[in-house]
């Protein structure tokens, strides 16, 4: 299969409603066919999520695009991700940010995502198994944070963490379907914007949903 091709196929379908022309040619530098599992490789530049195991999908590539776009990256943030999965999403942060850190509940996969992108060359990418509480507080404050798994709430802890005027990306709602928001941080009143309806898994931890 010829993933070149298929790759900017993929970023021409995007490029009709992504603005932001650093995220399409971040996605564009990136093969998607490294995070997904060898049966999916064909499957790697449809847009829509596909399995990685243990009942975990990497995300639709337009819901990572309009989610990364949402963080307005200046090349010098650096980068919270809630939930590593595959560590794509992680390796597009990783073409736009500073520093990005990165935490993975499930060991497997964080270890599986380490590897690839380490194998890919991104030093600036730091992959940490998930703590009780949501997020990494040791290297807060953070100018954006990107929460890749549906919550029932906005996270009081990420927000405890996110720098003023720093960018927080969410899906919030059920189990089952979710809004993205995106939550820009002030001094006195955060500004919330709704993106529209997306689906993720859910998000498992404290301030989150109890791992079934």
């Amino acid at each position: 299969m010829d993933f070149e091709a298929a790759r900017a196929g993929l970023i021409e379908h995007l490029s009709s409603e992504i603005r932001d022309k650093r995220v399409l040619a971040a996605m564009a530098r990136i093969p998607r066919e490294r995070f997904v599992l060898p049966e999916s490789q064909q499957f790697a530049y449809d847009d829509r999520p596909l399995p990685i195991g243990l009942d975990q999908t990497i995300s639709q590539p337009f819901i990572i695009a309009l989610m990364t776009e949402a963080l307005e990256l200046t090349g010098s943030d650096k980068v919270l991700e809630i939930g590593t999965g595959s560590g794509y999403q992680a390796a597009i942060l990783a073409e736009l940010a500073r520093s990005v850190i990165t935490t993975e509940r499930l060991p497997a996969l964080a270890e599986k995502a380490r590897g690839v992108l380490d194998s890919l060359g991104y030093t600036n990418v730091a992959v940490h198994l998930a703590e009780e509480t949501l997020g990494w507080q040791g290297e807060a404050p953070y100018n954006a944070i990107i929460v890749t798994a549906g919550a029932p709430r906005v996270a009081v802890d990420l927000l405890a963490q996110l720098a003023i005027g720093g960018r927080l990306v969410i899906p919030v709602g059920s189990r089952y379907v979710q809004e993205l928001y995106k939550i820009t941080k002030r001094k006195k009143k955060n500004i919330v914007e709704n993106l529209g309806g997306c689906r993720f898994v859910s998000l498992v931890g404290k301030d989150a949903w109890e791992e079934e």
